[in-house]
């Protein structure tokens, strides 16, 4: 031991001899020259890490999952606390509140626990039976409903989702003293989880707007501490279900406690064309004074999550076959109204940003300029959306042989099966480092975006100057920041001559499937205000033996997933793509967004793994592959 000591402090002392400035070779001693060694090393850091300003990681986390403190999730069968939730979300193994155990293959890196705002904890104190709610004929019915068996709380949970639809809640369930106790205790919690630069427990809740039905829901989303969240109560929709007035209760927030907030619109899917129409609640058109105001309190949007995907609809994008990923369109949140097509432009992101640019040229201001992230909606308090390992919507869709063919949404007007639940979504924060203050200033800024649950990493700049070569960088972070604007960026004044490159990269999930292509989308106002789209196919995997046909379209990746056994193999596909594009079309005298869409190769599905371990056989409906993605938030050109 003695002797290999030595042998390493002689290495070392001859490596430092041999730097000038820091050995003085001629006393025969060491000495260090400060000055002519800072000098020597501040011409340029050897270390291309050092100093670097931007951020350098995705952070992944989940801004939407549901406790025992939201009344439909209690309803439901959940008995887990914020506590088990944020354990969870660290990496800790749990028991779920059907008994089973339970943990991340990762942990993340961030949660917002988002329980409705509205009845709070009260759904607790309906089930222990206070007696100040059993005075109202319906609640001890729910009371009993909820005591008698899981199956008999799903029902209580749907007829207060319906009764909550038409603004019937009844008003003991709104007790302020509930409220506040379940608050204080919710924010305390956090604080106790909370751990810069490890994890981050971000305060929050939903304001949970329903509006016959149609699904408006907001998650609120805090920048700082307990001590700025605990001087109010959650604004709810038993005050208001105008998104208008949530904004005005985040505004008042904000000036009494110095504090910051935001709104992430859920998925609109569920909305019946309500969640991105062009008038407002009260049915005026939209104004400028709107416009701010929406672009303002709204920088970012879910893009996906268990009850469906909101990208695109294939009768919006019928050019793009990758349109229509696990998509809801039967009806609104309760199912009380059908779907018809004229809905569906305003319920999808992408149309929604096309109408932006539209409404921009008449208003002034963009009110849909949002960014993008995923997100659960998990009502089991547990993050857990990898297929592998999906535990549902609600308590009742927890793994068990059954899950894929009972509702998940039933009603007279049609169901939801529980198959159709998508094991979806993450969200991911290009962050400068793990703190509230930093995640929240990334949603602010839009540089997020959103995933169907694998951790695929995205990278997506645009600017003026990027040649083909930059994309042979190992550090396109460095070319990227110095030549462009990252996702949720904006771009202007179009130098003579030139079109805005995007330099956009991505690297796979370790613990999924290969990447297929990265596509950049295009959405663009012409001179007498009508919008267009396109869908560019701008790297590929296998492109020795994999190119356009004369259509300009690319052949499927190919499918390697066998079923039977639940595997796959990444024999094809690559394990990262990266490339420098320039748009083609460009027209300098238009305003346009970009936005990289990232497709992996086939893997199974959730419903694949239920069928193989529970040993059963599911109808030729239920889909048993998938191809999982990731959406960024868009880069915006503007004359």
């Amino acid at each position: 031991m003695k002797s290999a000591f030595c042998a390493i402090l002689a290495i070392t002392l001859s490596t430092l001899l041999a730097i000038p400035a820091l050995a003085d070779q001629q006393a025969g001693e060491m000495t260090l020259d400060v000055e002519e060694a800072a000098e020597h090393f501040q011409a340029r850091s050897y270390s291309p890490y050092a100093d670097r300003g931007f951020p350098t990681w995705p952070l992944w986390g989940d801004t939407h999952l549901h406790t025992a403190n939201s009344p439909d999730a209690f309803a439901f069968g959940n008995r887990l606390s914020p506590e088990e939730a944020y354990r969870f979300a660290r990496g800790e193994t749990v028991t779920s509140a059907t008994g089973q155990r339970v943990q991340l293959s990762r942990p993340l890196d961030f949660l917002v626990v988002a329980d409705h705002g509205v009845a709070m904890g009260a759904m607790m104190e309906l089930y222990k039976g206070n007696p100040l709610l059993m005075k109202d004929e319906r609640l001890k019915r729910w009371h009993l409903m909820m005591n008698d068996s899981p199956e008999q709380g799903v029902k209580a949970a749907g007829e207060l989702i319906s009764a909550g639809s038409q603004g019937d809640i009844p008003p003991d369930m709104l007790d302020p003293k509930i409220a506040r106790t379940v608050w204080n205790a919710y924010t305390k919690t956090a604080e106790q989880y909370n751990e810069p630069g490890r994890f981050t427990a971000i305060i929050g809740y939903e304001w949970t707007s329903l509006i016959k039905g149609n699904n408006l829901h907001r998650v609120v989303m805090f920048r700082g501490d307990r001590t700025k969240a605990d001087q109010i109560l959650p604004f709810t929709f038993a005050s208001s279900t105008d998104p208008e007035d949530l904004w005005a209760f985040m505004a008042a927030y904000e000036e009494k406690t110095g504090d910051q907030a935001l709104a992430i619109p859920h998925n609109g899917n569920l909305s019946n064309g309500m969640m991105f129409m062009e008038k407002t609640i009260s049915g005026k058109k939209f104004n400028r004074e709107y416009a701010e105001k929406r672009a303002r309190w709204e920088p970012v949007y879910e893009i996906t999550q268990i009850k469906g995907d909101g990208e695109a609809h294939p009768l919006l994008s019928p050019n793009d076959e990758f349109a229509g990923y696990e998509i809801w369109d039967k009806g609104n949140l309760d199912m009380s109204q059908q779907k018809t097509d004229d809905m569906l432009q305003y319920e999808y992101a992408r149309e929604a940003l096309k109408n932006g640019l539209a409404l921009e040229a008449r208003l002034g201001v963009n009110p849909f300029k949002f960014g993008v992230v995923g997100s659960t909606d998990s009502h089991t308090s547990l993050v857990a959306v990898e297929e592998e390992n999906f535990f549902g919507k609600h308590t009742g869709k927890e793994p068990s042989a059954h899950r894929w063919n009972k509702p998940v949404l039933a009603t007279p007007a049609g169901n939801v099966m529980g198959w159709e639940q998508v094991s979806s979504g993450l969200a991911a924060a290009w962050a400068t480092e793990n703190t509230r203050e930093a995640i929240w200033d990334a949603f602010a800024r839009k540089e997020v975006y959103g995933t169907t649950g694998p951790r695929i990493l995205v990278r997506f700049w645009g600017g003026f100057d990027f040649e083909t070569t930059d994309a042979n960088s190992r550090l396109p972070g460095e070319i990227g920041y110095a030549k462009g604007v990252p996702m949720g960026g904006d771009l202007t004044n179009a130098p003579e001559g030139k079109a805005p490159g995007f330099l956009v990269a991505a690297l796979k999930d370790p613990f999924s499937g290969n990447l297929d292509r990265i596509q950049i989308v295009k959405g663009r106002l012409d001179s007498k205000g009508n919008t267009y789209e396109k869908v560019y196919d701008v790297v590929w995997s296998d492109a020795a033996s994999r190119q356009p046909d004369s259509n300009g379209k690319l052949p499927p990746v190919g499918n390697t997933v066998d079923v039977e056994n639940v595997t796959w193999t990444n024999t094809i596909g690559d394990p990262e793509l990266i490339t420098v594009w320039t748009d083609p079309d460009f027209d300098p005298e238009v305003s346009a967004f970009y936005y990289a869409r990232v497709i992996e190769i086939p893997t199974p599905r959730w419903t694949a793994y239920d069928a193989k371990r529970y040993g059963i056989e599911m109808s030729d409906e239920v889909p048993m592959t998938t191809q999982e993605r990731a959406y960024t938030s868009p880069i915006w050109y503007t004359p």
